[in-house]
């Protein structure tokens, strides 16, 4: 019989002074085990971030650790070219296990890592005001502007053809054909809608192909989650969650952000009237990522800025729906149709989106960058 690992005792695993004093379980991610611990060093509390990863998602967890040991570091070596003060909030920074790997294997060979816990920052599900959105975009455009120049060699794929509109696509009809706990019935009317919708799949896999598009590195799950934010002033200080750093594209990021912030309703909404464009939410969105971007976006490709919500939203629909059919095996669910509800949302706002595409296409024609 396998005996679970202690966090208390994994925790001391790791390069920290100090003695621990607590572990506790931390925050709502739906892929790792979290724990906030904390350290007396020096008569003062240190906190840290204990992880136990989720080799199911990622299969290859030092390559994934390779990745975010890379990226952390060329981005606080950017901040210190510029001359940023406060760099550990700027940027997070891994915590090495005792035998200097940037993670430590259990007895059951688990893999978990640590990062110093940023003090005097909050995170938000759903944002309050488009200040909040501004920032947590901005932070994600600077992101991929502070990672063009990283050297070679190439990031790991961590999850390979992870936002690739033809394989989703595939996996759904997959799916649908093996049909083995008889859900399709349930969700004919999405089924139908992403069926129809499919072109919008798989616009950005023909882009890349012909060489409109390019790929570089992305961080490719941007949800305002995933943005520390100041909680005195508000201002976004550091991207978080860095498991999917790879290749990909711009349209990814911003995509993603704009389908998890410009409507209010939550991404498992049940009262689908609340699922709409908020138009302001959208310009936010928007403004922040190309401020923080600072020029990685050519102009000319702005074009493409409408279908990247719509893209981020229809693959997510995709996702949801492959899940919910396949019996519930990726995202945790806490109540039953839960992926069934949140790929009905995603197909709401796909919808609304296009609803909306005038008024969209104006407030990018707008923007006079």
């Amino acid at each position: 019989m396998t005996v679970e690992s202690d966090p208390r005792s994994i925790a001391e695993s790791f390069q920290v002074d100090g003695s621990l004093v607590d572990c506790r379980p931390y925050g709502h991610g739906h892929i790792h085990q979290t724990y906030l611990t904390s350290f007396q060093v020096c008569g003062r509390i240190c906190r840290y971030i204990l992880q136990r990863i989720n080799s199911s998602v990622f299969a290859d967890p030092p390559a994934m650790m390779d990745n975010i040991t890379r990226v952390t570091s060329h981005i606080r070596h950017k901040l210190q070219q510029a001359g940023c003060k406060d760099i550990q909030r700027l940027a997070l920074t891994v915590v090495p296990a005792k035998d200097g790997l940037p993670y430590y294997v259990d007895g059951n060979g688990h893999f978990w890592r640590m990062y110093v816990y940023i003090e005097n920052a909050i995170t938000v599900e759903v944002p309050q005001d488009c200040s909040q959105i501004y920032q947590a975009a901005k932070a994600f455009g600077q992101f991929i502007r502070q990672l063009v120049d990283l050297p070679v060699p190439r990031l790991h794929q961590t999850i390979p053809l992870f936002h690739d509109g033809p394989t989703r696509l595939r996996q759904l009809k997959d799916a649908l054909s093996a049909d083995r706990l008889n859900r399709a019935m349930a969700a004919k009317e999405e089924i139908e809608f992403i069926l129809e919708h499919q072109a919008i799949l798989l616009w950005p896999a023909d882009l890349l192909q012909k060489g409109i598009l390019q790929t570089q590195i992305t961080h490719n799950d941007t949800k305002i989650n995933n943005v520390l934010l100041d909680a005195t002033s508000g201002q976004g200080l550091c991207v978080i969650d860095l498991d999917t750093v790879m290749d990909g594209l711009w349209i990814y990021d911003l995509g993603d952000i704009l389908r998890t912030t410009c409507t209010t309703a939550c991404e498992d909404e049940q009262d689908l009237t609340k699922v709409k464009v908020d138009l302001e939410r959208y310009r936010a969105a928007v403004e922040g990522f190309l401020k923080g971007a600072d020029g990685m976006i050519d102009c000319r490709q702005y074009q493409y800025i409408p279908l990247s919500g719509r893209f981020m939203a229809l693959i997510m629909a995709t996702r949801f729906l492959t899940d919910f059919l396949a019996g519930d095996m990726y995202f945790k669910v806490s109540r039953p149709n839960h992926n069934l509800d949140r790929c009905r949302c995603q197909c709401r706002l796909v919808q609304s989106m296009l609803q909306h595409a005038g008024q969209i296409e104006g407030i990018v024609d707008g923007l006079g960058y």
